[in-house]
């Protein structure tokens, strides 16, 4: 599944799935927000950690593992991996 990360001009973010599942959330975006950043991730849990390391924070700590860890179905999404 591919993801975005998305900035507005206070520096605030929008980390979101590609593709129509995230149209609700780039929805809220103000206008001068500007896509700085796509990834690839098989599970949530690869999805977070690869984000937590671009954005140069600490490791990413799933608050459920046992769901966060599960591969997405490729069946489900628009933006397999």
């Amino acid at each position: 599944m591919q993801y975005e990360l998305w900035i507005e001009e206070d520096q605030e973010q929008t980390f979101c799935v590609s593709g129509p599942r995230g149209d609700s959330a780039r929805a809220l975006l103000g206008v001068n927000a500007k896509r700085v950043w796509t990834v690839n991730a098989q599970s949530h849990f690869e999805a977070m950690t690869k984000y937590h390391q671009y954005m140069g924070w600490r490791a990413y700590v799933a608050a459920f593992p046992d769901i966060e860890n599960v591969p997405f179905d490729p069946s489900y999404g628009e933006n397999p991996v």
